[in-house]
């Protein structure tokens, strides 16, 4: 299903525990995460790495069941001091949708609800910048590479 002729396409969302996803949504993510940072970007490296069990996870689900968006929520000090988003990711049928911008809007608030005052960390692909910085993120580190991309630390301040 192509949603870039439908941006208005309802999506839903849901958000939990690892030990609570089902076979058919892990399945999903997984899929969605080796066909973005894997295979779409050309880099090989180990996705699952470990830290799933300990995050949340936030879906986008189109009404033919198709997963359309995904992050995982991270808790404090398993990537970083502070609460963290992670592979964030729009699959390619949902790019220019704005599922993506819902998307990382329903992660800062799940976590300035559950981690109220705490800045939110991430490890950002450089050519997202801009997005990034539209959530009021800012870079707190020099442009690094990670598995060949180019990435940079960036802060979102509580207060922010």
């Amino acid at each position: 299903m192509n949603l870039k002729a439908s941006a208005t396409l309802p999506l839903q969302w849901q958000c939990l525990p690892f030990s609570e996803l089902s076979l058919t949504q892990w399945h999903d993510i997984v899929k969605a995460r080796i066909a973005v940072f894997v295979v779409e970007q050309n880099c090989p490296y180990q996705e699952v790495d470990g830290k799933d069990p300990h995050c949340l996870h936030l879906t986008a689900y189109t009404a033919s069941g198709d997963l359309a968006a995904y992050l995982r929520i991270v808790p404090p000090g398993l990537s970083y001091p502070q609460p963290s988003l992670g592979r964030v990711l729009t699959t390619d049928a949902a790019r220019g949708s704005g599922a993506g911008k819902t998307l990382l809007q329903q992660g800062i608030q799940y976590l300035q609800q559950h981690y109220p005052g705490q800045d939110i960390q991430i490890g950002a692909q450089l050519y997202l910048d801009k997005f990034y910085r539209s959530f009021g993120f800012e870079p707190v580190s020099a442009v690094y590479l990670e598995d060949g991309i180019e990435h940079q630390d960036m802060l979102r301040r509580a207060d922010a």
